[in-house]
């Protein structure tokens, strides 16, 4: 790991509430404690801290009974009425120089806006990347490929925790894998990125071992384990 994925990382032990008190606090919906982002947008909320004693309650003020929210910690207890529910195992990559050394604005990559919504959702159908919602595309640069009038891959930034950004929805239409469609995608995005001064990020499900490969031979690095899981609410 270069000196670049070691420093200035603390951060994104807590990705979600620094984007959401810093780079996306106009999206931010909650109070002091506990906050999230508009449903349409992303279903990624999170508290300043699960050490506060009001934590639950504020989380029930946001998100209301019988809902979702993501997990705390396996060793932080939950009230009478709370459940987890299944966790997914994942990963936390961190760019390094060599990411630096390969980023490039690729001359086929379209920015993607409001305009693109139907299409983005129809890829995401066939392609399965993960959470991507009609609103989704606020949170930053989206760009695609198209083929024949098609949109066949597309990427994005998602995440803005102070100093990073996340790249998020990449994802190619099934037919045109192999192609290296992502790849440029993922270069583009990243070349952004670092024209604003920031540093890129990626989260993966642990057992998608082919993406994970592909990003390291990209120049990202482990950072840490990570999980994606959630609780429910007490019903009313």
């Amino acid at each position: 790991m270069t000196a670049l994925a070691e420093t200035g990382t603390d951060v994104l032990d807590a990705a979600p509430w620094s984007s959401l008190t810093g780079a996306h606090a106009h999206l931010a919906e909650g109070n002091e404690l506990v906050l999230r982002y508009p449903a349409d947008v992303s279903p990624f909320a999170a508290v300043r801290s699960w050490d506060e004693p009001e934590v639950f309650a504020a989380i029930l003020a946001v998100v209301g009974p019988g809902a979702s929210f993501p997990a705390p910690p396996d060793d932080v207890a939950l009230p009478p009425g709370w459940a987890r529910e299944p966790h997914l195992p994942g990963v936390q990559l961190v760019e390094t120089d060599a990411l630096r050394a390969r980023t490039r604005p690729d001359d086929e990559a379209v920015v993607l806006g409001a305009d693109d919504v139907p299409e983005m959702l129809d890829l995401v159908e066939r392609s399965r990347p993960g959470p991507f919602l009609p609103r989704t595309y606020l949170l930053g640069r989206y760009v695609g490929i198209r083929r024949d009038g098609l949109l066949v891959a597309m990427a994005g930034e998602r995440l803005r925790p102070t100093g990073w950004t996340e790249i998020s929805a990449v994802t190619t239409d099934p037919r045109h894998r192999g192609r290296g469609l992502a790849t440029r995608l993922v270069l583009d995005v990243a070349h952004h990125i670092h024209a604003r001064g920031d540093r890129a990020l990626l989260h993966a499900a642990a057992s998608n071992t082919g993406a994970i490969r592909l990003y390291q031979t990209l120049g990202f690095t482990l950072r840490r384990t990570t999980g994606f899981g959630s609780v429910r609410t007490p019903e009313a």
